[in-house]
């Protein structure tokens, strides 16, 4: 990993690593201004928004259906990353003033540089790139968070598949530079490049951690233990093996049982397992929905933890891996080349459709003597919290270079 860049360092030094001009597409971001809690491709945009504005030179757009790409004001940016800094840790949304508000920052967009780098680092518009032209001289850089939706159409909502499939067509064609997250991602979006006979530059960028999650001092396991699952409840995360798991659990020997902590809302094509958390005795008061939760309670969640548990079909990066390593709390998570990536060899890695070994990692865990968090509290020593400092050491470059 590279050495960590000090992003409030004099204008002079950033200005050797960035390119002349870069422009930040924000229109997710001002879509999400009424959200109550961050996606993972919202926080990592709003960490490119709050890099760079730290640039002199960066400038940042949105597109407005029948009006195109128009720019968006430095100073309302600045306001809107300080007010979703704020919200989103406390998890409330912020009302329809502020959403208002988020749109205020548009004008009139001047014409590009010559030489400037447009960047979007959300699938916003990559369906329907080919409609926005590039600016005589203007180099386009994609970042692709997965090609999840195109490789297992089965976890995608209607439609979802071929609309991914376009998005990662259009970025073959049209991008002069591609950012990926892991080697995972650069391996799944490979086969759409070759289709497009086209080899743009391809860098992998890990995804960096916020400050919050960093472990606390002195900051223990609760008594009575519980688990975590992280995400939205929809079948890509298999959130369906850890209830059953746990309803066996329940029914065996209900007063061992530890909890279960889901934090995520209620996603798609979920019928059983919602049937099970609303409808199945052995779970309840074992299972636990905290639904959508800010940043600051997610904290406390993961920090008091036995474990947080990822037993996913498949990922791109694996965001809740990070964060509670970072935290100090160990992982179980399912055998996927992304979580190696994120974890190393410190988490407890099982198959997915491993039902018996999952419960039995879960019981073992739930001991107070755990040997194997024991074991796994030991490796986290070698483990080294991905930066954004680091992230944006590689990306700036290979900006300028473009």
């Amino acid at each position: 990993m590279n050495a960590p860049l000090a992003l409030d360092r004099a204008a002079g030094a950033r200005e050797v690593l960035a390119p002349r001009c870069v422009t930040l597409d924000v229109t997710r971001l001002l879509r999400r201004a009424g959200c109550a809690t961050p996606t993972g491709i919202d926080r990592v945009e709003l960490a490119y928004a709050r890099a760079l504005l730290a640039l002199p030179t960066a400038r940042f757009e949105a597109m407005l259906p029948g009006l195109g790409r128009m720019d968006y004001a430095r100073p309302a940016l600045a306001r809107l990353v300080a007010r979703f800094e704020q919200r989103w840790a406390e998890g409330l949304p912020p009302g329809p003033g502020p959403v208002a508000q988020a749109w205020a920052g548009l004008r009139v967009r001047p014409r590009s540089d010559s030489g400037a780098v447009r960047l979007i680092v959300s699938h916003q518009h990559l369906d329907r790139l080919d409609r926005h032209r590039a600016r005589r001289g203007e180099k386009l850089c994609i970042y692709l968070h997965d090609a999840i939706p195109a490789q297992f159409p089965e976890y995608a909502r209607p439609g979802g598949a071929e609309r991914h499939r376009r998005r990662l067509r259009n970025a073959a064609r049209c991008a002069d530079a591609i950012l990926v997250n892991s080697q995972a991602t650069a391996r799944a979006v490979a086969p759409y490049l070759a289709d497009a006979a086209r080899q743009p530059p391809l860098i992998v960028a890990p995804l960096g951690i916020e400050p919050c999650w960093t472990r606390r001092p002195g900051a223990v396991a609760a008594s009575p233990p519980y688990f975590l699952c992280v995400g939205t409840i929809e079948p890509r995360k298999n959130h369906l093996l850890l209830l059953q798991i746990w309803r066996a659990m329940a029914e065996r020997a209900p007063d061992a049982t530890p909890r279960l902590v889901l934090a995520g809302r209620r996603g798609w094509e979920n019928e059983q397992v919602l049937d099970l958390l609303d409808r199945c005795p052995a779970l309840r008061g074992h299972v636990v929905e905290a639904g959508r939760v800010g940043d600051a309670a997610l904290a406390e969640l993961i920090a008091g933890a036995r474990a947080v548990l990822m037993p996913s079909f498949a990922e791109g990066f694996g965001l809740p891996v990070a964060e509670a390593l970072a935290a100090g709390v160990p992982v179980i998570a399912s055998d996927l080349p992304a979580l190696r990536e994120t974890g190393g060899d410190v988490p407890d890695y099982l198959d997915p459709l491993d039902g018996l070994g999952w419960m039995a990692a879960v019981q073992d865990y739930a001991r107070m003597d755990s040997p194997m968090r024991a074991a796994q509290m030991g490796r986290m020593t070698r483990w080294s919290a991905p930066s954004w400092d680091a992230h944006f050491a590689q990306v700036l470059p290979f900006l300028g270079a473009l």
